[in-house]
């Protein structure tokens, strides 16, 4: 009897650690609340114009952000982990060659409704095979660090904000209020 007792307190044991990791897996795996993520409407798109002429005829490249997603991961006082998608469309007036250019984003965390707590540049190429006038493309970051004061602070303290990374010309563009986008082909 009392080898089967202990047979049995044994197996619990060995259960009660496999349901521990099986825990900390599903801690992992099930994430807490994410950061809130959106496009800044001012930095959402981006008109390059050819010359100091800013109309239609006068447009080289434009682009809009379609989307943004993330995904997220922490558990006990670890710093969130976020991951960003971004789904964006480029244009272009003239589509005769094939050409690659590189399109700058930036990407923040902020405290909700707060003060940045940090920005990043980054930059996606875009290529355009000859007679191609309008390309879409995703592009992953990976492994967005956002550090937590401890276990109680959740995602929903921090925001993380995406747009164009915009030259002075083209925010004062952008908040004219005017909308010049190329006809999908």
């Amino acid at each position: 009897m009392r080898a089967a007792a202990l047979t049995i307190l044994a197996l619990l044991s060995v259960a009660a650690c496999a349901s521990t990791e099986r825990q900390r897996a599903a801690r992992l795996a099930n994430p807490a609340p994410c950061p809130n993520i959106f496009v800044l409407d001012l930095a959402s798109r981006f008109v390059e114009f050819g010359g100091e002429d800013p109309s239609l005829e006068a447009v080289k490249f434009s682009g809009e952000i379609d989307d943004v997603q993330t995904s997220c991961r922490y558990y006990a006082d670890v710093p969130i982990r976020a991951d960003v998608d971004l789904a964006l469309s480029v244009g272009r007036a003239d589509a005769s060659a094939a050409e690659t250019i590189n399109i700058p984003f930036f990407v923040a965390v902020m405290r909700t409704n707060r003060d940045v707590i940090e920005k990043e540049v980054f930059e996606v190429p875009v290529t355009f095979r000859a007679g191609e006038r309008v390309v879409s493309l995703e592009r992953s970051i990976d492994e967005i660090v956002i550090p937590r004061r401890g276990e109680n602070t959740s995602g929903t303290n921090f925001e993380i904000s995406i747009g164009f990374q915009l030259t002075e010309a083209q925010y004062r563009f952008n908040r004219s209020g005017k909308s010049l986008k190329f006809p999908e082909s």
